[in-house]
């Protein structure tokens, strides 16, 4: 590192898609554009937030909704934010303790990951658990702003449950998620990996549908900033997506899974086996026991294209927002997410055409063939 590197602090939670953030250090790959990346590990995502909106990171390994809810004064310490650049697409699973898969196959599952099929024999299960008198299941998600919260609530009412009735939905930190499952704490949950492989090899529970399936080639972190800091350090973040984009290249490329996933388990980092790690980045999935299921695209790094913000995505995230009632609707509201979501710095560092950045157009569509309009946000949300 030399004298004249920018120094940049980013925040990070042990995450398989924190990998770009990693190999960009680890990598070298930040250095070369004269960036000296340090990374520092935390238990949460409120944390993450809380620090990154009093200045002890420049950047963060960020929830998409996240940027939306700080900016629209959603959260504590709120201030305006923007997502730089998209570092992963998918990589989630919901998974459900043994228990709950055991009452799903009675109601005729057969195990697929399918979100249809699954979704229907939850249902199935919930009700019949309601006509003996028993308690709610308690599923977990990381953050009320996540897409992890978003898509199990999508998931669990395009089954025809309510999620603010049928079921009971609480955060829990990503790590701990696995012990809480083992210990009946809860009875499911979507995280991001390896956290879903980790409860399966314990024994604890298995994979009823994952984000690839329910929303696909969609986006999951982001590279959060301030739009103080964004704006007082334009060259700065230029090189640092730069370097990210190399980085992604890097831990896309299938001749170095098991470097990364070597990388990625240190215990600075993940704190991991190394085994642990492989089945996102493969998508080969090991979603019960010995049972393995191939999912393309199940966990992408975004390099090119695919890491440029686009606006359709942030507007969804944002009648999320709406539909479950953390936010009524403003037009100025939407102008804001979209300028969130604006792409044009993150295109122009990548030199990349990316995918348009246009709101009046999507192909933003779900498992159950709904399809998105950004250009009508508030009539969507109202629409289900």
């Amino acid at each position: 590192m030399t004298a004249a590197s920018r120094q940049v602090v980013a925040g990070f939670i042990p995450l398989l898609d924190a990998a770009v953030l990693i190999a960009a250090r680890e990598g070298g790959f930040a250095e070369r554009e004269g960036i000296g990346l340090k990374l520092v590990r935390e238990t949460s995502w409120a944390n993450i937030r809380d620090r990154m909106a009093v200045g002890h990171f420049d950047v963060a390994h960020m929830l998409a909704p996240m940027p939306i809810a700080s900016t629209l004064k959603l959260t504590a310490l709120p201030v305006p934010m923007r997502a730089a650049m998209v570092l992963g697409l998918g990589g989630n699973a919901i998974t459900v303790s043994t228990a709950v898969a055991a009452g799903m196959a009675n109601e005729g599952w057969d195990g697929t990951l399918d979100p249809l099929a699954s979704g229907q024999a939850l249902a199935s299960h919930v009700r019949d658990r309601a006509t003996r008198g028993q308690s709610h299941l308690k599923f977990g998600v990381v953050h009320p702003f996540s897409g992890h919260a978003y898509e199990l609530r999508y998931w669990l009412a395009a089954a025809g449950l309510d999620p603010a009735v049928d079921v009971e939905i609480t955060v829990v930190p990503p790590r701990i998620m696995p012990d809480a499952l083992a210990n009946h704490h809860l009875d499911g949950y979507c995280v991001g990996e390896p956290w879903n492989t980790v409860a399966v090899d314990a024994g604890a529970g298995r994979f009823a549908t994952c984000k690839q399936l329910i929303w696909p080639n969609s986006p999951e972190k982001v590279l959060g900033a301030t739009e103080a800091w964004a704006n007082a350090h334009p060259d700065t973040l230029v090189r640092l997506i730069r370097a990210l984009g190399q980085a992604a290249a890097w831990c896309g490329d299938p001749r170095n899974t098991a470097a990364l996933a070597e990388l990625l388990s240190g215990g600075e980092y993940l704190d991991c086996r190394p085994n642990e790690c492989i089945p996102a980045l493969t998508g080969r999935l090991r979603v019960a026991g010995d049972r393995e299921t191939h999912v393309p695209g199940f966990f992408q790094f975004t390099g090119q294209a695919g890491a440029v913000p686009r606006r359709e995505h942030g507007l969804w995230f944002y009648s999320q927002m709406l539909r479950w009632r953390q936010i009524s609707y403003s037009a100025e509201d939407a102008d804001r997410v979209a300028a969130i979501f604006d792409g044009t710095m993150c295109r122009d560092a990548l030199g990349v055409a990316g995918p348009g950045d246009d709101a009046g157009r999507s192909d933003v569509a779900f498992f159950d063939r709904r399809r998105f309009d950004p250009a009508a946000v508030e009539d969507y949300a109202l629409s289900f």
